[in-house]
């Protein structure tokens, strides 16, 4: 890891990777979906470039995968423990433990009907995070300067629809 800085400029494939993990984990064609749906169609990632990516950022530790989401109390996804090594769990440790499509007394929910057990998901680390939070503060200041400067942002349709639905 490092210094944050150190991980800026973010592409803007990784920033929309890194910002759709920011609040739930996710499986490979989620992140897609997550990232169509919050742009309104105007970003979207084909599974090359999606899944090129999500191995550059966990080898840079900004994101680590998981063996399921994880539901909290609440019923937002959360973070869970990640797989050591960041691939499957082995053997020994599936051995006693419960289907990830059962409920568990850790406040674990079920997976949904449609999640399949062979899916990797992915999660944010605290550094990811971090190096996420920089780049947010580093493109808000580009944005200030732009408008100190009297330039103002072109209406884009697909945006603007995106931002009525909410």
């Amino acid at each position: 890891m490092g210094d944050v800085r150190d991980y800026l400029p973010l592409s803007a494939q990784q920033f929309q990777i890194l910002l759709a993990l920011s609040d739930a984990d996710r499986h490979g064609y989620g992140i897609i979906l997550e990232i169509a749906e919050r742009t309104g169609g105007a970003t979207r990632l084909g599974t090359g470039t999606l899944y090129t990516a999500l191995a550059g950022l966990a080898d840079n530790e900004l994101i680590e995968d998981t063996d399921s989401p994880a539901v909290s109390a609440a019923g937002r996804r959360g973070p869970r423990e990640a797989r050591p090594g960041g691939r499957g769990p082995r053997s020994e440790e599936r051995a006693g433990r419960r289907s990830p499509r059962e409920a568990s007394p850790e406040g674990r929910g079920p997976r949904s009907d449609n999640d399949d057990a062979r899916r990797r998901y992915y999660r944010l680390t605290p550094f990811g995070r971090a190096v996420l939070e920089a780049e947010t503060s580093r493109l808000d200041a580009l944005v200030k300067q732009a408008r100190r400067k009297g330039v103002t942002p072109i209406a884009r349709p697909a945006l603007q629809a995106s931002s009525r639905t909410k």
